[in-house]
């Protein structure tokens, strides 16, 4: 197993060449984001989620460091600075936006922003498909929907309502949500089903919302094995959250609701395509095909402190400075108690697109 090193010396240098390093990348994304040298057909790519897909929405929201990571060492390992993404470089969007020959698909918080017409991305982390889920620390599903109606209006202002509805039903739509809703301590008096059933409906709800404003295409990743992460390997000091089991047990339980709704709407919704990640059934290889994937460390933290690195620790900006940093973070599945590396969203990825995504991508 790849050995720790306390994260110390190149810190300071690290915060040197930050600023400039933020600064210049802001000014990369935007101007990848113009029309320069891309072809005029496109499809659109709209991003909404949770931290798995937030490329830095957070860095402009009023919460607290739990919920944000723009510090070192998070983004080191494509952007060389940390961009608010919950990893050591690139998520799972960043590598379809490249696929599909579109720039980095920016926040839609980044300050300037005023061109959507390649899409833009609402993700936050921490965010559910329950308002309740971290509510007044992050930008909840249906906040998102808010923000998407805003994009969606100022589309048809600037395009006219022919071209804006062709580039909506054309644009793919994106999701990854559940995860929070599941982590945090349930509804009392409420049953797995009906709990359950309040999150697939927020979802279900959010896709006929898209569907019309002229949405047809889209991709969905189902809960990955969350009992797995590291945190959930340690018993956190106060956790008044659901055990392992539950977790697996709800985790499951979404999955099977997530694709009965999505073939009922395939029957129900004229024109409605749909591709989805089954981020459970690929996580667990990677845990059992650990050496073939490549990897050498499945259930320890490149980033962060205690057992399996599991304390919430990464960057020391979560209220304990000390924490640890793996050598070689490619070796690592997990990269900090939460969320994977860049490698393995790499992968999971090329997986997705070569399954049936790119078919959505085809104008």
């Amino acid at each position: 197993m790849q050995s720790y090193t306390e994260h110390t010396g190149m810190a300071s240098f690290r915060f040197q060449i930050y600023i400039l390093a933020f600064c210049a990348g802001l000014v990369i994304q935007s101007s990848c984001h113009g029309h320069s040298g891309l072809q005029k057909k496109h499809v659109a790519l709209f991003i909404f989620g949770d931290s798995l897909y937030d490329p830095g929405n957070n860095n402009y929201i009023n919460t607290t460091k739990d919920f944000q990571a723009n510090w070192l060492p998070y983004g080191e390992t494509f952007f060389r600075y940390p961009t608010g993404r919950f990893s050591d470089g690139r998520l799972i969007p960043d590598f379809i936006a490249e696929y599909a020959k579109l720039p980095i698909i920016p926040a839609f918080l980044q300050p300037g922003l005023k061109d959507y017409t390649y899409g833009v991305n609402f993700a936050s982390g921490g965010a559910g498909a329950l308002v309740e889920s971290h509510q007044g620390f992050v930008i909840d599903l249906k906040t998102q929907r808010s923000q998407f109606k805003k994009v969606e209006k100022q589309l048809r202002q600037k395009l006219g309502e022919a071209e804006a509805y062709t580039l909506l039903s054309k644009a793919v739509y994106l999701i990854s949500i559940g995860g929070n809703d599941y982590s945090i301590p349930l509804a009392t008096n409420t049953s797995h089903e009906e709990y359950v059933g309040w999150v697939i409906g927020n979802l279900t709800s959010w896709i006929e919302d898209v569907y019309k404003k002229g949405g047809r295409k889209f991709g969905f990743s189902s809960l990955a094995p969350l009992a797995s992460v590291p945190s959930m390997r340690v018993i956190q000091p106060g956790n008044t959250g659901p055990s392992g089991e539950e977790v697996t047990a709800l985790v499951k339980l979404h999955n099977r609701l997530l694709s009965k709704v999505l073939t009922k709407l395939k029957k129900e919704l004229q024109g409605f395509k749909y591709s989805k990640l089954n981020l459970y059934t690929y996580a667990k290889e990677f845990s059992v095909l650990l050496c073939r994937k490549g990897f050498k460390e499945g259930k320890t933290a490149c980033c962060g402190s205690g057992p399996y690195g599991g304390i919430y620790t990464c960057g020391g900006k979560r209220g304990v400075t000390g924490y640890k940093l793996c050598g070689n973070v490619t070796e690592y599945v997990f990269f900090d108690s939460f969320h994977p590396t860049e490698r393995v969203y790499q992968q999971m990825s090329k997986l997705w697109w070569r399954h049936n995504l790119e078919e959505l991508f085809e104008v």
